[in-house]
C-alpha cells in the first residue's frame, strides 16, 4: 500500500478492499491503491482543549464520501485506504469515523469495529475529553464513542436514510437558534432564550417567540429551564406550551429531587421536550443523559459520547463522574418502570376480558354527577427581571456561548436569521423559512360577552340532556326505545334578547321518556340552573 518508511500502522475492514492507515507522509494513489484523507476537511470546532468526537453531520458526510468511493466504477478494482496523520487528535477522530462507518454500514459490533484499529503494532488512541477549562479528569475512550453510536442505532436515534444534514448544520449555528435533537421527537437541547432578540457584543440572542414556529411544527409541547430566570416563563405558557423551572448551579450536578421531577415531567409530556440551561450543554446534557440511562439503558459513557456527537461540548467536568455514579440507580429505576408498565398492561387486558365476558344486559341510568374542580397551583417563583451582564461575573455557560458564537461559520444551504441590532424589540424571523411554518407566534386570549357565554352554556346543557335517558331498559326493549326517540319533538329555543339584557324562557319540549330541562334566566346576574323535569 505504501512504502515501509511511510507506514506506521494499518487496519483491514473489508478484505482486499478497505483499509485504515496511519502514515507519516502524504502518499499518491497508484494503479492498485486509492488514498484519501479527511483530516483537514472534517475538522472539530473546539471550545477549549476538547478535540472530538466529530459531530453527527461530519459522520454523515464521511459515510457518504466513503460509500461513493466504494461504489465508484473507476475505483472498483482498487484498494481504498483512508489514511490519517500521526497527530494524535486527528488520528482519534479518523479512527472514530471509520469505526462508525463499520458499525452503520458493515453491521459490525463496537468490538468488531474497534479490534482492527488496536490490533498488531497499532499505538493506542488518545482519549476524548470534555469542553471545560483546565485539566481533564474524565477520559472518554474510542470504544465508548463507538458504543454510543451503536446504541443510538439500536434505538432508532440515528437513521442516515432520512437524516437532513443541511437542517442539522443550519440550526446548530448560534445565529439560527443553536439547538440540536438528542432523541428524535423526544428531546431537543437548545441555548437559553433571552427577553429580546438582538445582537449583544457580537453574540446573537433569541427571544422565546423566535422558537415558536419550529416548536409547533415539530410537536414540542414542553420547555424545561435549568438556569436562572432571564425571560418570563409566561411568554411560553401564554403561547400554549408547558414550562417548568428546575434550577441548579451552572457546571454542577442536580439533586435527586430535581432528577426525579425532570424524569416525571418527561414521562408525562404529551409531545417533545425542549431543554435548556445557559448554553444548553452541561446541565441540559446531564439530565437528558439520566433519562436515556433509565429508559434506554445507555451506559454513562454511551450517553456522554452520543450526546456530544449530537451536540458537541455537552456534559462537563464533574457531571461526567456524576453520571457514572447514577448509572446503576437509573438502570434499576428503568427496570422497575418497565415491569410496572408490563404488569399494568396485563391487568388492563384481564379487566377488559372480564367485563366483556360478564355483560348480560345493558343499563343506562341518569345520575347526578358532581364535578370537582381540582385547580393545580403552580408554586413557581415570581419572574425576576434580568440584570445586566456587566453586573455579573461570567459563568461557564456564558463563556461556552461566546466561544461558540466566535467560531468561523460554515456555509449553509439556507439563509441565517436576520436580527436587526437597531431595534432590540423586534422578534427574529422564522428560523428556516423552507422548513418552518409561518404561523403566528403568540396565541392571544379573548373574552366573551355574558350573552354568548350563556348561549354556549344553554346549548351544552341541552345536548347533555338529550344524551342521558333515565330509564332502565333490558335488551329486548332497545328497538322500542330507538323508535320512540326518533319521534321526539324538536326543541324550540327562543332567541336571546339582547336589548333589555334579559333572556326569554327556554323550554325543552316533550321528550317522551327523556328529561326535559327548563331554564329560567330572567336575570343575567343569577347563574344558570337547570331544573330536571320528567314526564
Amino acid at each position: 500500500m505504501a512504502d515501509e518508511n511511510e507506514l506506521v500502522c494499518a487496519s483491514e475492514f473489508i478484505k482486499d478492499r478497505l483499509y485504515f492507515a496511519t502514515l507519516r507522509g502524504k502518499p499518491r494513489s497508484t494503479a492498485n491503491t486509492h488514498y484519501f484523507c479527511v483530516d483537514d476537511e472534517l475538522v472539530y470546532e473546539n471550545f477549549y482543549a476538547d478535540f472530538g468526537p466529530l459531530n453527527l453531520a461530519m459522520v454523515y458526510r464521511y459515510c457518504c464520501k466513503l460509500n461513493k468511493k466504494l461504489k465508484s466504477f473507476s475505483l472498483a478494482k482498487k484498494k481504498i485506504v483512508h489514511y490519517t496523520s500521526f497527530d494524535a487528535r486527528k488520528r482519534a477522530n479518523a479512527a472514530y469515523l471509520i469505526g462508525s462507518y463499520a458499525i452503520i454500514y458493515l453491521k459490525m459490533t463496537p468490538e468488531e469495529a474497534y479490534r482492527p484499529l488496536v490490533s498488531g503494532n497499532n499505538p493506542p488512541f488518545l482519549p476524548f475529553r470534555d469542553a471545560s477549562f483546565g485539566a481533564c479528569t474524565y477520559n472518554l475512550n474510542l470504544i465508548d464513542a463507538l458504543h454510543g453510536m451503536y446504541r443510538a442505532l439500536q434505538n432508532g436515534f440515528i437513521n442516515f436514510e432520512t437524516f437532513d444534514v443541511d437542517e442539522y448544520e443550519h440550526y446548530e449555528k448560534v445565529e439560527n437558534g443553536d439547538f440540536n435533537w438528542i432523541v428524535p421527537n423526544k428531546f431537543l437541547a437548545f441555548s437559553g432564550p433571552h427577553p429580546k432578540s438582538k445582537i449583544e457584543n457580537g453574540y446573537p440572542l433569541h427571544a422565546p417567540e423566535a422558537y415558536f414556529p419550529y416548536f409547533r411544527k415539530h410537536n414540542v409541547t414542553t420547555i424545561i429551564r435549568l438556569n436562572k430566570k432571564i425571560y418570563d416563563a409566561r411568554r411560553f405558557t401564554d403561547a400554549g406550551f408547558d414550562h417548568y423551572d428546575l434550577f441548579f448551579v451552572d457546571g454542577s450536578t442536580p439533586s435527586d429531587s430535581i432528577v426525579r421531577r425532570f424524569i416525571q415531567i418527561c414521562e408525562n409530556a404529551e409531545g417533545a421536550i425542549a431543554v435548556h440551561c445557559k448554553a444548553g450543554l452541561g446541565r441540559t446534557g446531564t439530565l437528558i443523559g439520566c433519562y436515556m440511562m433509565k429508559h434506554f439503558r445507555f451506559t454513562a459513557g454511551e450517553c456522554i459520547s452520543y450526546i456530544r456527537i449530537c451536540r458537541p461540548g455537552s456534559i462537563i467536568g464533574p457531571q461526567q463522574h456524576w453520571l457514572e455514579e447514577q448509572q446503576a440507580k437509573m438502570w434499576v429505576q428503568g427496570d422497575i418502570f418497565r415491569a410496572k408498565q408490563k404488569e399494568n398492561k396485563l391487568k388492563d387486558r384481564a379487566t377488559v376480558s372480564r367485563i366483556l365476558s360478564g355483560v348480560d344486559d345493558i343499563s343506562i341510568q341518569d345520575t347526578d354527577r358532581a364535578y370537582q374542580n381540582n385547580d393545580y397551583v403552580d408554586y413557581e417563583e415570581e419572574y425576576v427581571p434580568p440584570v445586566t451582564r456587566s453586573s455579573l461575573s461570567m459563568t461557564q455557560g456564558d463563556k461556552l456561548r461566546q466561544i461558540k458564537a466566535r467560531k468561523h461559520p460554515r456555509s449553509a444551504s439556507t439563509g441565517a436569521i436576520k436580527i436587526s441590532s437597531n431595534n432590540s424589540q423586534g422578534v427574529m424571523s422564522p428560523l428556516k423559512s423552507s422548513k418552518v411554518s409561518s404561523s403566528s407566534s403568540v396565541i392571544k386570549r379573548t373574552t366573551r360577552s355574558t350573552a354568548s357565554t350563556a348561549t354556549a352554556a344553554l346549548k351544552s346543557s341541552l345536548r347533555l340532556a338529550s344524551s342521558q335517558p333515565i330509564i332502565h331498559h333490558r335488551r329486548k326493549d332497545r328497538d322500542r326505545i330507538h323508535k320512540s326517540m326518533e319521534k321526539t319533538d324538536e326543541i324550540k329555543v327562543a332567541e336571546l334578547s339582547r336589548g333589555n339584557n334579559k333572556l326569554s324562557d327556554i323550554t325543552a319540549a316533550d321528550f317522551r321518556g327523556s328529561p326535559v330541562i327548563k331554564y329560567n334566566t330572567r336575570s343575567t346576574n343569577a347563574p344558570l340552573k337547570p331544573t330536571h323535569t320528567y314526564y
